[in-house]
Parts: C-alpha cells; sequence; structure tokens
C-alpha cells in the first residue's frame, strides 16, 4: 500500500486487487518480456506505468530455441533418456542433417531474427513472415519474407517468436499444419497458446507434424500430459529466460529503467504508452506542464470537462510533440474532477469515458516571436473558449485568453487568480491588494491583456491560495482561481 514502484518476474501476479489497494503506485516494472502476469487494462485506467526489460532475455530464448531444433534434429533428449536407462539403441535415433533445411521464423523481432542469424550458420535457409518488420528489413538479417499461406508447404521446421494476441492464438492449427509439409518439426518458446496443443498432438499421432519442441504451454504446468509423453516431444518447464546471464540482466534493466524514470532521464520499455517514452526528456518536461496547465485554464474558463477540444502545435519543435501533448491537455482538463487520479497514461482513456473527444493537429508554421519555440493552442469547440502558450526557457508562460493577447506572457504555476474585469477597473486591482494583505498572502505577478469588447483578463501569480474572494466578485465579471 505504501510503495510508488513494484518490480515482479514472472512468478507474481499484478491483478486489479493489487492495484486497487496499492493507491501510491504509480509504476509496475516486470523483469522479463511478458506482461501476461500483470493487468494491464486494469494498470492503465488506474495511471500506473506498465515497464517490462523486452532485450533482457533475448539471447537466452534464442539459444534454447536453436538448441531445441538441435534436439529434435537428431532427437538427443530421447537417446540421452534411452542411455541412463542401459540401452545402446544406435539405429533408433537416426536423425537429420540441418544443412539444407529450410526453417520458418514467424515473428522477426529481436529473438526471431537472433535465431535466424545462428541457424543460417548451420546452413538452414531461413524464411518468415511478420506484419510489421518490412521485407528489406528482414532481408538485411538473411530472412525472405512470404506471405503465411506461402511459408506452410516450404517448411522442415517451424519456430514462433510472436506475442499471444488474438491475431496469433492458434496461429499453427488444424489447417495450418494440414496445410504444412509432412512431417514438419514444430518449436514454441515463445507463448502457450500460439501452437493449438489439441491441434499439435493429432498432427503429432498422425505423422503430419514429425515432432515439436515446447518451452512453453497453454497451462503452466500442464495438467492434461498427453503432449508431454507423446515420444516425439521434447520439453521445457519454461525455461527460456532461465540463465543466469539474462536473470541478472533483466533485474539490472528493470532497475535502472525505474531509477531513469524517477530521475527524469528517460523512459524505456514501455507497455501501456509508448507515445509517453519523449515525455521524459528534460526539453519537454515544461511543454508537458504547459499543456496541463492550458487543459486546466479551459475546463475552467469552458466551466465544462465535455465537448471536443482541438489541439493544435505550431512550430518543427513541436512537430512529433502530440503524442504525448495530448494526454497532458486531456489530464489538464480532467484534473479536479470525479476521477481520484489522472495521469498521462489514462488521460485519454477517462477522457473518453468523461465524453471528452480530443483531437490534434500541427502546422510547421508558428506566428512570431514564437517561431523558435513552437506555440501550443487549445480550443473547445463550439464555444469562444481558447487558450494559447509557449515556453520561456523553462516556464509555461500564457500568450493568448478567449482571444485577449497579453503582451507580456503570464507564467502557469503555481496558485494563479484569473479575473475578467470591464477595462479599466482599477478598484479590482486595489480590491484584491488589500485581500492579499489581509490573508498574509504575496503577489509574486500580475499580468494584464489587451481589451476585447472593452473587457480584458487579468493573471495574478499568488504566493498561496485567497481563502475568499467575496470582497473581488462584485468588481469583476468571473473569477477563477487555480493551482497548476
Amino acid at each position: 500500500q505504501d510503495c510508488d514502484g513494484l518490480i515482479v518476474r514472472s512468478a507474481t501476479k499484478v491483478t486489479a486487487d493489487v492495484l486497487e489497494v496499492a493507491e501510491r503506485l504509480q509504476v509496475v516494472g516486470r523483469a522479463g518480456t511478458g506482461v501476461d502476469n500483470v493487468d494491464v487494462e486494469a494498470a492503465t485506467r488506474k495511471g500506473v506505468l506498465v515497464m517490462n526489460t523486452p532485450t533482457g532475455n533475448s539471447l537466452s530464448a534464442a539459444e534454447l530455441t536453436c538448441g531445441m531444433i538441435m534436439c529434435l534434429a537428431r532427437q538427443i533428449p530421447q537417446a540421452a533418456a534411452s542411455m541412463k536407462e542401459g540401452k545402446w539403441d544406435r539405429k533408433k535415433y537416426m536423425g537429420m542433417e540441418l544443412n539444407g533445411k529450410t526453417l520458418g521464423v514467424l515473428g522477426l523481432g529481436r529473438i526471431g531474427r537472433e535465431v535466424a542469424t545462428r541457424m543460417q550458420a548451420f546452413g538452414m535457409k531461413t524464411i518468415g513472415y511478420d506484419p510489421i518488420i518490412t521485407p528489406e528489413a528482414s532481408a538485411a538479417f538473411g530472412v525472405e519474407q512470404l506471405p503465411l499461406e506461402q511459408i506452410w508447404p516450404r517448411c522442415d521446421f517451424i519456430t514462433v517468436h510472436t506475442p499471444l494476441l488474438s491475431s496469433t492464438m492458434g496461429l499453427l492449427n488444424d489447417s495450418t499444419f494440414a496445410k504444412c509439409r509432412r512431417g514438419v518439426q514444430v518449436v514454441n518458446c515463445a507463448r502457450g497458446g500460439i501452437v493449438d496443443e489439441g491441434a499439435l498432438l493429432r498432427a503429432l499421432r498422425s505423422g503430419q507434424c514429425g515432432g515439436a519442441a515446447l518451452d512453453v504451454f497453454t497451462q503452466e504446468p500442464p495438467k492434461d500430459r498427453d503432449l508431454v509423453n507423446h515420444p516425439n516431444v521434447i520439453c521445457c518447464p519454461h525455461l527460456g529466460a532461465s540463465t543466469h546471464e539474462a536473470q541478472s540482466r533483466c533485474g539490472k534493466e528493470i532497475a535502472m529503467q525505474i531509477v531513469d524514470m524517477a530521475t527524469g532521464k528517460g523512459l524505456a520499455g514501455v507497455v501501456n504508452g509508448q507515445a509517453l517514452s519523449k515525455a521524459f526528456a528534460p526539453q519537454t518536461k515544461p511543454w508537458i506542464t504547459l499543456a496541463r496547465a492550458l487543459g486546466t485554464v479551459l475546463r475552467t474558463t469552458g466551466k465544462q470537462a465535455q465537448g471536443s477540444v482541438q489541439i493544435c502545435t505550431l512550430g518543427t519543435p513541436l512537430r512529433d510533440a502530440g503524442s504525448y501533448l495530448t494526454p497532458a491537455v486531456a489530464a489538464g482538463m480532467l484534473a479536479g474532477g470525479a476521477q481520484k487520479e489522472v495521469t498521462l497514461v489514462n488521460a485519454l482513456l477517462l477522457a473518453q469515458e468523461a465524453g471528452l473527444k480530443v483531437t490534434t493537429t500541427h502546422s510547421d508554421v508558428a506566428p512570431e516571436p514564437d517561431g523558435s519555440a513552437g506555440l501550443l493552442q487549445v480550443a473547445l469547440q463550439g464555444t469562444p473558449h481558447r487558450a494559447t502558450g509557449t515556453v520561456q526557457g523553462s516556464t509555461p508562460v500564457l500568450r493568448e485568453l478567449n482571444g485577449a493577447t497579453f503582451k507580456q506572457p503570464a507564467p502557469l504555476a503555481g496558485p494563479i487568480l484569473i479575473y475578467r474585469a470591464k477595462a479599466p477597473e482599477p478598484s479590482a486591482l486595489a480590491t484584491l491588494a488589500g485581500l492579499l494583505g489581509k490573508a498574509g498572502v504575496q503577489l509574486q505577478s500580475y499580468h494584464s491583456s489587451g481589451m476585447v469588447a472593452g473587457e480584458q483578463w487579468s493573471i495574478v501569480g499568488l504566493s498561496a491560495p485567497l481563502s475568499n474572494l467575496g470582497e473581488l466578485k462584485p468588481l469583476v465579471v468571473e473569477v477563477f482561481q487555480l493551482h497548476l
């Protein structure tokens, strides 16, 4: 309950119930690749960042896969078990060479490509499929990409290296096994369920599949032992990452990733907020603060947190900033509402549920004098409410509010008072000064806008919020107090 961060390996389950009672939790770090043991949806809803170490165990998993392929080719585990039983069956364990055989690699990410390059050293021809990696990229590490329908009949061996998704569940099934070369050898060191276990058992019994090497199962440990006990199946108890090197590497990597996040050095391995990776760069932090502040100002002046918000980033420095400024504006719009905690992780999800539609556009051209820094505009569509700001040095400032321009941009930080008055209205400022004196609150800054329809906006920076604005309200059209 009193933890800000949580690091787990594969055995610890981070459920919705765990997340609910961990009120201070900000980040869950998984020392490994798969996050099956973390309720990512519940974490996202609560605004908790989920991180993993996608590269930490890649080499260990790839090496195990290569070992599995060699064991299938030469039946090494079966022969070793036979020897331990006192037998000497040289003829029974006739194998095959890998040289000249075709290996199909389904999933060409870090592990898939490591497997492919290693098996090429054995003289294997490597073909593969990946919906994300381009054919040009895979050709660079020696894999010819083909449609799945062309892969099935060409392979002597098939190995899978995809995440477990709805689109990859049962990727190898009765239908695909029927299209494969008779006697095909199958390896799954990725996730249980990618290979349909019932279909695999049927293919093994019919001879359509000549052998299988499994490190993962749909249920772990598997209660149905038919696959495990089949003579042509080699299996391990999910050992893909079980090397001293991988465990040490993953542990160090997730610890450093969380330290880097906490110290603002950067964000890596994010599972449920990839767009936020740039949000931790030092130069982006003031812009995120600005975006939140503009969202809060817009919600306060517009008196609503519903409808459509249009965000526009102006200037080349903000060309790719929409990914993290959009959730920041949404977080500002929702701040102080019914939601307990709004973060960059859950802001867009909560905005959608609250009936707030947020869209973002960009233009490389920003008006002077902000052309070199950039400009951020937010507007509540169908209303006159809009706010424009920029960053000066590391300070977020307001340039324009509802069409009224501030010649000297107003800082958006700490306790501020925003009021609109008929201009000129010196009595409002005098009354405010009196209120500040009575409350012992210091005036930190004062900025007023140009005139629009006989009215002007004033933004006052305070050392602390005022508890009572009763004397000021009769002198102004409207007044708001915010803490940014």
